[in-house]
């Protein structure tokens, strides 16, 4: 029962309250400094917070230090935002499955 609570607690520790939407290069504000997914033309991903952004350039800074990406190479451009929905979600549906474990425990079904 130990190992279930622990691992119950772990799971709404690490679960994931972000998602990324598709924004349009030239809607991107420059003074936000918010975390962006990029995503190039030749199928390589690159994450990071945005640190400047002119009409050809955006420089983003990640673990590897700053990265510069030519407006040319960009597929697509993902903005992340908080969703409080997953986090709703989560939390609910990982205490519903640890009330249905709980119950098969006293029940002695497990």
């Amino acid at each position: 029962m130990k190992k279930i609570i622990i691992l119950f607690l772990f799971s709404i520790l690490f679960q994931s309250c972000f998602s990324y939407r598709t924004v349009d290069f030239e809607d991107i504000v420059s003074e936000k400094k918010q975390k962006f997914e990029v995503a190039k033309f030749d199928r390589t991903n690159i994450k990071g917070r945005l640190v400047s952004k002119n009409e050809n350039t955006m420089i983003l800074e990640n673990n590897q230090g700053n990265q510069t990406i030519l407006k040319d190479e960009i597929y697509e451009v993902k903005v992340r935002k908080f969703s409080i929905l997953k986090l709703v979600a989560g939390a609910g549906i990982a205490y519903v499955t640890a009330a249905i474990v709980a119950i098969g425990f006293l029940l002695g079904a497990f």
